[in-house]
């Protein structure tokens, strides 16, 4: 190990041992920066705030496909990350890495069996793992839902399993023996050589199946894998997101990735590239509209044209249920249709929700004979205050306003764009971006 070298990779587990060692820094770069917590005691606050002392002005840039942790929100709102610079999370740019082949789409398939766990109790947040694990640990469930998996997979040739503890990974890898599947068991029990092999037989394709509990999630890459059977229920956003985009990698010859989600975490989380983001503490979860189609009974979101299961045409007549998700893993992936539009002048008024807790500016543009609105919150925070930061450095040369009455006091002087680059087939048409 050397300390002196201009650029150095390292886990936080061994920097930390002497976080003094590595002097002067000008960047420090975290991949998975969701899992930087708020705690000053932790690994990474108390290694960044040696850096600091050493560096007052280090910057410090995370990455993470899940920019936010439960109980906090976005990791911007009051961590040690102050603002999302570049996105592509969302609906939209996630999708458009699905047409340009990036990403590989996942496909739902629906199950007959569901772990039940309405009786789970819920500590910090989080199913508590052992009641958890005695719920949805039974053999008759088990074998129902890997029978089905067996069903699906059978021209699948990569699949990887997530179990909800220790003891029912086993049971999971054990019966599917009796399907003349071989399964490895990856856990925290297993000695890490046992586990380095098993992960090593399963890339090179000598196992079919992997199963696991709390070690294939975060960071784990196996392109192949077409195949996912989620037979652990979470209330965890961060971790359902992160276990779905083990399917996402695209490879050769894969088309896509089947997900079984027999834990029906889909339903209360909602989709890979819309989830129901996690609340600050003491607020209350929300849950994503959704509509009901009357041809099949299948839910959709309420953006989309077409139902997801039969296809039908969504005309007038809608059924809106309030729920987080749907049969569906990836919101809303239906050809966009979006166009340009040139701006003939733009409007700014002041508004304000009944009941909202600050005023607002809606800008309307108007393009002939139609014209296309957006809300921006200069008073609001965290990643809401960022993106009217950045909307108004594209408009105005002075510091962005705290208030809204402040920002309408010079909209006369705000640069009105020329173009706007809309996405039509939405709910309500979304302004994508301007040009000046």
């Amino acid at each position: 190990k050397d300390y002196a070298l201009p650029i150095i990779f390292g886990g936080i587990q061994s920097m930390i041992k002497d976080p003094k060692k590595f002097g002067h820094r000008d960047i420090i770069f975290i991949d998975e920066g969701h899992l930087v917590n708020q705690d000053q005691a932790s690994m990474y606050q108390k290694f960044i705030a040696v850096m600091k002392s050493i560096n007052p002005l280090v910057k410090v840039i995370g990455m993470t496909a899940t920019p936010y942790r439960m109980g906090q929100g976005y990791i911007t709102d009051g961590g040690l990350f102050t603002e999302i610079v570049h996105d592509i999370t969302g609906m939209h740019p996630f999708n458009k890495l699905i047409e340009e082949k990036y990403i590989s789409l996942l496909i739902p398939k629906s199950t007959k069996t569901e772990l039940d766990v309405s009786n789970v109790a819920i500590v910090k947040g989080e199913y508590a793992p052992g009641p958890l694990q005695k719920a949805v640990d039974r053999e008759e469930i088990t074998f129902a839902g890997l029978r089905e998996l067996v069903e699906v997979g059978r021209n699948r040739k990569s699949w990887l399993i997530f179990a909800s503890g220790i003891e029912h990974s086993d049971h999971i890898a054990s019966m599917l023996e009796h399907f003349n599947i071989e399964c490895a068991s990856v856990h925290s029990k297993q000695t890490p050589e046992y586990n380095d092999n098993a992960i090593k037989t399963f890339k090179n394709f000598e196992l079919r199946a992997i199963c696991n509990y709390g070690k294939l999630t975060t960071g784990f890459n196996h392109p192949e894998i077409d195949l996912i059977g989620m037979f652990r229920p979470t209330l965890s956003i961060p971790l359902w997101v992160q276990m779905l985009g083990r399917g996402t990698r695209p490879a050769e010859g894969k088309e896509n990735c089947v997900v079984l989600d027999f834990a029906r975490n889909t339903p209360r989380l909602g989709c890979i590239n819309d989830p129901v983001i996690p609340r600050k503490k003491g607020e209350r979860p929300g849950d994503a509209p959704v509509k009901l189609c009357d041809n099949c009974g299948a839910y959709n979101y309420a953006g989309v044209r077409f139902c997801c299961d039969c296809g039908q045409e969504f005309i007038f007549k809608t059924k809106l249920v309030s729920n987080a998700g749907t049969e569906t893993l990836v919101k809303g992936f239906e050809t966009p249709i979006i166009e340009t539009f040139n701006v003939g002048r733009a409007l700014y008024l002041k508004k304000q929700k009944t009941g909202g807790k600050a005023p607002y500016i809606r800008a309307t543009y108007f393009t002939g004979a139609q014209s296309f609105s957006e809300n921006v919150f200069p008073e609001h925070g965290g990643y809401v205050r960022q993106l009217f930061k950045k909307w108004w450095q594209q408009r105005h040369t002075t510091i962005p306003p705290e208030t809204t009455d402040e920002a309408l006091s010079h909209i006369a002087t705000l640069r009105v764009p020329k173009k706007i680059r809309v996405h039509l087939n939405t709910r309500y048409p979304e302004i994508l971006s301007v040009e000046f």
